[in-house]
């Protein structure tokens, strides 16, 4: 097969896909008619992730495959319990990725639960979030009804785009079957540079670069260590490299080296993120914010607009301080959950979310208060 050549599901795989969302659609109107909570589950990787589980068992794991590959029209769309490794290893095949870099924690991670989740991963800052690069899903309502939005084109902008609201909504407006996502050509080339200083310094660095034609596609500073990875076209890279060793005496990474890092910060694998005696915390602030005052250590990505936290203090403080910067944190992993996970909605805003969800679930079947208290 041509590297171009599109790829697409057989008739008995597309039968046996079509028997499985047939008996996921026909549970679905049971419950619904019974006012049954279902929890949606792909293959568990992101179980931790939002508040409490409730409800009956809804396994999407067999609803899986690749449906369509168009390699030149960057475009991959399978069914939502399709592997994610499956996905990645089809377009590796063809020298394309999905350029946020979604992290999947486990072997068993589903591109279903990348879309559900909305975690984008170390080029999210350069490429762009999970739900830019989602061009169109299907997925079936309470009323069983088989819904499709969007489509498989970044033109199509008609009404209101339901493929991005479904994006990190944790399954709660519907279970998502089908998605169709735009992917990217691998970058001709890569290099890591390291270098020290302090958090302080490195967000000053991170957002004056952030102003100038350098092809930084990663960055990360954790203690006194700051990492930035270049992609690109080739003669780029090596002049921006010759431009760090110049200016802040950077050394550049051995390439299996930067490649085992990025992939170890995207999964969580680092020595950082294995303490769990402590909650991790995520917050989202300005790229610009200062380095927040809060107890315990600190990883900062994307340029400076992602703070990883592993802190003992109270979430009320860690949730002002976050405020006051501008941004919002959400509590990653451990801790007490009992006050919510993510970040506080305003009323107005809470009460928007209240109406879709009664727009997309009335019975309030899917994944109830997974994301928040009351929806």
């Amino acid at each position: 097969m041509s590297l171009a050549e599109p790829a697409r599901m057989t008739p008995s795989d597309a039968q046996r896909a079509q028997s499985v969302l047939e008996s996921l659609r026909e549970r679905i109107i049971e419950a619904a008619g019974e006012r049954r909570a279902l929890r949606i589950r792909g293959g568990g990787s992101k179980d931790f992730l939002g508040q409490s589980f409730e409800g009956e068992l809804l396994d999407v794991g067999l609803l899986s495959g690749i449906i369509s590959h168009e390699p030149t029209e960057l475009v991959i769309t399978a069914y939502a319990g399709t592997a994610l490794r499956e996905v990645e290893a089809a377009l590796a095949a063809r020298g394309q990725m999905l350029a946020f870099e979604p992290p999947a924690f486990s072997e068993t991670a589903t591109l279903g639960g990348v879309v559900a989740s909305g975690l984008s991963g170390p080029r999210r800052a350069s490429a762009g979030a999970a739900r830019d690069f989602v061009l169109g899903l299907a997925s079936i309502d309470a009323q069983g009804r088989l819904l499709r939005f969007g489509g498989q084109v970044m033109k199509n902008v008609a009404g209101y785009d339901v493929s991005r609201l479904m994006c990190g909504a944790m399954g709660i407006l519907g279970l998502i079957t089908e998605v169709s996502i735009k992917v990217l050509p691998r970058p001709a080339a890569e290099a890591t540079v390291r270098m020290r200083c302090a958090a302080a310094e490195a967000i000053q660095l991170l957002n004056t670069w952030g102003g100038q034609p350098l092809p930084i596609s990663a960055s990360a500073h954790l203690g006194d260590e700051l990492s930035v990875r270049l992609s690109g076209a080739r003669a780029a890279v090596q002049a921006a490299l010759a431009g760090f060793a110049r200016d802040h005496a950077a050394i550049v990474l051995d390439e299996a080296d930067a490649e085992r890092f990025w992939a170890m910060l995207r999964e969580h694998q680092l020595p950082f993120f294995a303490d769990a005696s402590r909650p991790l915390w995520r917050l989202s602030l300005p790229s610009s914010a200062a380095p927040i005052a809060a107890g315990g250590e600190q990883l900062i990505e994307w340029g400076g607009a992602l703070r990883w936290f592993r802190s003992d203090d109270a979430p009320a403080r860690i949730r002002a301080l976050a405020s006051a910067a501008g941004g919002s944190a959400m509590l990653f992993r451990g801790g007490d959950r009992s006050a919510g996970v993510f970040h506080p909605l305003a009323p107005a805003v809470f009460a928007l979310h209240q109406r879709l969800k009664q727009q997309f679930d009335a019975p309030g079947i899917f994944n109830p208060g997974r994301l928040y208290t009351g929806l």
